[in-house]
């Protein structure tokens, strides 16, 4: 944690989404993986998990073409997230307690996700997560440069009104993180997701920057209260 990230007091939360606010990971991930393998990629889900989670989709297929050789047919992008959203329709779930852990928190709070605006919409509404954040929910799709880059938080910061050292972002992914570290801000690593099975001690977070790790809402207070 920044030395001068301390001397503000908490002014806001920023939660990122999916991993984080919904259990979206291991199906959105799943999707991915499928699609990639019908188009030649040879790639599979922990590959996948590894190196995309919390990833936008244009640095995803952006890597895919530089590192496999594989440029996605018209539509790919469009078919992935279309099977994804009809997959979160039937299998979506908020993070276990994530409701009344957000609600009890008597900050500013809101969300900024690498997920477009449809998708984050769809996955709020079916999981009744919404009228926690109203209109308080920023996509990376805002800004230029997605996750790793800070652009997101940093256009979350300004829009809610509250300097980037008075921030504490809620993230499960390294690009999350490091986005998160560079914009300036405290971060705690969310380790309750289906996704984190293989590292509930989110090993990868601290190294990224996670100044703490959680893996239960019920948690949630006492790492606001340590931010």
């Amino acid at each position: 944690m920044d030395a001068h990230a301390t001397t503000y007091p908490l002014g806001l939360v920023i939660f990122d989404c999916d991993g984080v606010l919904v259990d979206s990971e291991p199906l959105s991930l799943a999707c991915l993986t499928a699609g990639l393998n019908r188009i030649g990629v040879a790639i599979d889900f922990a590959t996948v998990r590894a190196r995309f989670t919390g990833t936008a989709m244009p640095s995803i297929m952006a890597h895919i073409a530089r590192d496999y050789g594989v440029a996605a047919p018209e539509g790919f992008v469009e078919t992935v997230k279309a099977e994804t959203l009809a997959l979160f329709d039937t299998e979506l779930r908020a993070m276990r307690g994530v409701a009344g852990a957000v609600a009890a928190l008597g900050l500013p709070i809101c969300v900024a996700s690498s997920s477009d605006p449809v998708r984050l919409r769809h996955s709020l509404t079916l999981t009744g997560l919404l009228p926690l954040f109203g209109e308080r929910v920023f996509s990376s799709t805002q800004v230029q440069r997605g996750k790793p880059e800070p652009d997101l938080f940093l256009f979350a910061a300004e829009r809610m009104g509250v300097p980037p050292a008075a921030c504490l972002v809620i993230e499960d992914s390294v690009p999350g993180v490091t986005a998160a570290r560079s914009a300036g801000m405290r971060v705690a690593g969310f380790t309750g997701g289906g996704h984190w099975g293989h590292d509930p001690a989110g090993a990868d977070l601290v190294r990224a920057g996670a100044a703490r790790i959680f893996s239960d809402f019920s948690d949630l207070a006492a790492v606001i209260a340590q931010a």
